[in-house]
């Protein structure tokens, strides 16, 4: 009875049963997640959440490209509609673009296009409505904007991975942990060689990758 929350960049959410999705070999093409799920004409996926109960003890964050963040309880998303329910009030111009589940403890590492980070405790986010726009996350420079979301685990390193296919893995204790709404610090430098960020993720030495052009 697992359930994937799909959220989309107006901030929608929508739930599947994971046995709903057909299983086929790695050289299929697939079934379009529209043909399962109603999502609205213009929208798209940006990110989903794997969830077996929708309890109380947990939450999900979420991320913005114009570096809001926003965490609302678990259970608030237990019950399911057709056409989908709000995940959050977007800002004109901004849209969702990672979701995450935590614990109420977590920590959080947002990065930039640029090659920015911040690091900071989910703590300083408080719990919000359905409904809600959320708080700043980071303050960006002119231009920039939110590519990535992960939550700290113990003994992860951050990976970054740069539009011209370069990658750098860096350890959590390089983000010092500040408060939510700053600068950040440098993630990655942002050269022609390398290009923009693209995305980031946690990773243990005993991962394996496998990296999407």
């Amino acid at each position: 009875n697992n359930y994937i929350l799909f959220c989309t960049e107006k901030g929608r959410c929508h739930w599947l049963k994971v046995y709903d999705i057909p299983q086929t070999s790695r050289a299929a093409k697939g079934k379009a997640i529209i043909n399962l799920i109603q999502i609205e004409s213009g929208d798209k996926i940006t990110a989903f959440v794997p969830v077996d109960t929708f309890d109380d003890q947990r939450n999900i964050l979420m991320a913005t490209m114009n570096g809001l963040v926003k965490k609302t309880v678990l259970s608030a998303y237990g019950n399911p509609r057709s056409t989908g329910i709000i995940a959050i009030n977007l800002e004109e111009g901004d849209r969702l673009i990672e979701a995450r589940l935590t614990d109420g403890q977590s920590e959080v590492i947002l990065a930039t296009r640029l090659g920015m980070a911040i690091r900071f405790p989910e703590g300083k986010v408080r719990p919000m409505g359905r409904t809600a726009t959320g708080v700043n996350g980071i303050k960006l420079e002119e231009k920039d904007e939110v590519v990535g979301m992960v939550i700290v685990r113990k003994g992860v390193s951050v990976l970054a991975i740069c539009a011209n296919g370069y990658g750098k893995r860096t350890a959590v204790d390089e983000y010092r942990q500040t408060n939510r709404g700053g600068k950040g610090i440098i993630n990655i430098k942002t050269t022609d060689r390398n290009g923009d960020v693209v995305a980031i993720r946690e990773v243990v030495e005993t991962d394996d990758l496998i990296v999407a052009t």
